[in-house]
């Protein structure tokens, strides 16, 4: 079992940066595919990006590529997502999740999730 938490999150002005971090308990964390979903208000759970376990492979919706980053830290069990350039419309609670299966996309893939950290893009 995993259990994961987010931080980093907060106001941020329209094109500035945040570096969110998910720390994760337990010594199987890197045994796990790790995603980045985030929730706006009144909006589904939408995918951002994903690592495999060993940390070679990342995949990011179209909506953040080349803006966001995934990288992870198995000796540190802590997961990161580098936002830059951000708009006002990445404006969500992200939350971090932990799947057995690699590269997916869907939120009932994921076996673990943490509660989540709210990132306020102003504009």
């Amino acid at each position: 079992q995993v259990q994961l938490v987010e931080s980093g999150g907060g106001l941020v002005q329209a094109g500035g940066s945040l570096r969110l971090s998910c720390a994760a308990s337990g010594r199987t964390f890197s045994t796990y595919n790790m995603a980045w979903f985030r929730q706006a208000p009144g909006k589904e759970r939408e995918f951002v990006g994903s690592i495999d376990w060993s940390g070679s492979t990342t995949y990011y919706t179209d909506v953040v590529k080349g803006r966001f980053t995934i990288s992870r830290d198995n000796a540190k069990n802590t997961l990161y997502l580098q936002m830059n350039s951000l708009k006002p419309e990445d404006t969500a609670v992200y939350y971090c999740a932990a799947s057995r299966f690699m590269m997916v996309t869907t939120v009932s893939s994921y076996d673990y999730w943490g509660r989540g950290t709210q990132v306020t893009v102003s504009s």
